[in-house]
């Protein structure tokens, strides 16, 4: 009997390629918004960093919004996909549900990913991730914006890697983000 691995838009499979690019999207349950206040998504991107910091992925990239994020991190030569995102999703979970005083509320439903293997779309989703407080019309100026990566990205990346990347453009990158 042949197996075939089958994308299903509930249970969508996770496949970890070590030393690869990913780009991640996860979500709350219902698309509620739990992380609605500064201390709120606070919270969930220093989760977040110090969950990929803790494993030994590199972040390239990343955005905390009310209902969802999205990050795109290096992965290590070792190391389990699943393992990451459910350890940050069970902490990012507990930690909110105390500030909230909501014990055992689900808040994180699932989340999507993708190896990135071509050098075009690791630049469009670069630019993407970090204009998604932007397209989601948070601000008008993503680096204006606490809670993703843009405010790093101009201070870490020289101006010619900053407008390579800018100038791929994400309006047709195709990643969950009905939010």
């Amino acid at each position: 009997m042949v197996m075939k691995e089958i994308d299903w838009h509930h249970t969508p499979l996770h496949r970890f390629v070590p030393g690869s690019v990913h780009m991640i999207t996860g979500a709350t349950l219902h698309k509620r918004h739990i992380f609605r206040t500064e201390p709120h998504l606070m919270l969930m991107q220093s989760l977040l960093l110090d969950r990929l910091k803790e494993l030994g992925w590199q972040p390239r990239a990343w955005a905390c919004l009310s209902n969802h994020y999205h990050v795109m991190a290096l992965a290590p030569e070792e190391g389990d996909l699943t393992h990451l995102i459910r350890g940050f999703h069970s902490k990012v979970s507990i930690a909110v549900n105390k500030l909230d005083h909501t014990p055992g509320r689900k808040v994180m439903y699932q989340y999507w990913d993708r190896c990135i293997t071509f050098e075009n779309g690791y630049y469009a989703r670069l630019n993407y991730v970090m204009k998604n407080p932007v397209k989601h019309g948070l601000v008008t100026d993503a680096e204006r914006y606490r809670f993703c990566s843009a405010r790093w990205f101009r201070e870490n990346q020289t101006s010619a890697f900053r407008r390579k990347v800018a100038s791929y453009g994400y309006e047709r990158v195709n990643e969950p983000d009905d939010f």
